[in-house]
């Protein structure tokens, strides 16, 4: 006879985590899911260890910036394998942690690869199982790479687990993750190529701030070769040779380490939907603007694993996830409201994005002031002698609000969130203006940018 609970939760991330506790507060009977460990990508293979290890490349970069200015480098490195090991005091005490705070509010966890076998019931292992709700929450893994030698990429959560890294790495993809990891490398010393099967790598960003970006980067001697699409790896005696096309010829490169950044899909092929009458797109689970699937009432999804409007980032999973659990206990009433979530990417120096891209706010009817500045010369990267830096912001001429902003430079990852707050809440331009910062911060730069 199959156990029962109200809410049967598949995949244990941020998503899972919040929605199976907020169910389980209220006293129904929840089961989480999960045949990897406890945690998902963001604590265990995503942005937490991501930016452990980056810790290691500040340090490299502020030093490198500051040579001549005071500051002897004295062949200073990072050790790669005490890195990682910093990085593994982190990770490996993620999922006994979490599943002792989901055991002390109730939630009953289980262990295993779930598949539905119906509309209300789901198979682990020799087990079944049903739920009155289900959520999907099952993220996203690397994209298939269709090409001969495709076995040989390694993906982000192998990266990150390497004691020593090799001398030479290719990433193919021009994304978050190649670009992250590449600035990571190059500052441990390995010589790094991207191949980009597009003419703009990082897509999502403000186009003029990316070219600042690859500036950036060829100065830190990473290679990124754009208009580039990958056809082959051949592993060989020394490493690996991998063959790209690139404007009609075809192009070699040589390389140790072949890391995969084309992108990502959502983790849903072992679930067997169909059996449950989930429709999915290639995108996850195609649900309403309550995040409840369109084609089984009992089934919602959030995350990765969701086919909706909202980023693929892990504040985003965790409010869909507290959404969906409001609306499984309540009844569909409550939407996710994706409007002023920042976006980053921590490459060195980060490169940050809220609202609408120029080209957005113009397709959307904006009349929009765009004020782009270069800051590289400005006290707060000067102090640091970084030479690349600028913000762009959108300004709605009509409303004074401002409905994007783009920054590239240290520290404008945490000053992007002023503006994602300012955006959510409506504050107009002149608003920001008169906050009275700390001096001299980052922060304090914000008036001057507007």
């Amino acid at each position: 006879m199959a156990q029962a609970f109200d809410l049967i939760v598949i995949g244990v991330g941020m998503a899972a985590v919040s929605a199976a506790n907020k169910c389980a507060s209220t006293g129904w009977s929840v089961a989480v899911v999960d045949e990897l460990p406890y945690g998902g990508t963001c604590a265990l293979r995503g942005c937490d260890p991501k930016k452990i290890l980056r810790r290691g490349a500040e340090i490299i970069d502020a030093a490198q910036l500051m040579r001549g200015k005071g500051i002897e480098e004295n062949g200073v490195t990072i050790n790669w394998t005490d890195l990682v090991a910093h990085k593994r005091s982190f990770t490996d005490k993620m999922p006994d942690t979490i599943e002792k705070g989901l055991k002390k509010n109730g939630v009953a966890t289980l262990h295993g690869a779930a598949r539905f076998v119906g509309p209300n019931t789901v198979e682990i292992g020799d087990e079944r199982f049903d739920g009155r709700y289900f959520l999907v929450a099952t993220g996203a893994m690397p994209s298939p790479v269709d090409v001969p030698g495709e076995e040989h990429l390694i993906d982000n959560a192998q990266f990150m687990e390497l004691d020593d890294l090799p001398k030479r790495i290719l990433f193919v993809g021009g994304g978050y993750i190649s670009f992250e990891f590449a600035h990571m490398a190059a500052r441990a010393g390995s010589r790094i190529t991207i191949i980009n099967r597009g003419a703009r790598p990082l897509k999502v960003f403000d186009p003029d701030l990316v070219t600042k970006l690859l500036e950036r980067s060829a100065a830190a001697g990473i290679d990124v070769q754009l208009g580039t699409t990958l056809k082959s790896i051949e592993s060989t005696s020394n490493g690996f040779v991998i063959v790209g096309e690139q404007d009609d010829k075809e192009q070699q490169w040589n390389a140790d380490l072949v890391v995969h950044g084309a992108g990502r899909v959502p983790t849903l092929e072992t679930l067997d939907l169909q059996a449950a009458d989930i429709q999915a797109s290639k995108h996850g689970v195609v649900v309403n603007e309550y995040l409840q699937s369109v084609s089984n009432p009992a089934v919602y999804a959030a995350g990765d694993a969701a086919d909706t409007s909202g980023a693929p980032l892990t504040p985003v999973a965790v409010f869909e996830g507290k959404v969906a659990a409001s609306n499984i206990l309540k009844g569909n009433h409550k939407t996710p409201d994706y409007c002023g979530v920042p976006s980053v990417v921590f490459t060195l120096p980060e490169l940050a994005r809220v609202g609408m891209l120029e080209s957005e706010a113009k397709e959307a009817g904006h009349d929009v002031r765009v004020q782009f500045t270069d800051t590289s010369g400005w006290f707060s990267n000067l102090r640091i002698g970084e030479p690349t830096a600028a913000v762009k912001v959108l300004v709605d001429n009509a409303t004074d609000e401002i409905v994007g902003a783009h920054l590239l430079g240290p520290g404008y990852a945490e000053l992007v969130n002023i503006f994602g707050l300012a955006i959510k809440l409506g504050l107009k331009a002149s608003d920001l203006k008169t906050m009275v910062p700390a001096y001299p911060t980052v922060g304090s730069d914000l008036g001057s940018m507007l």
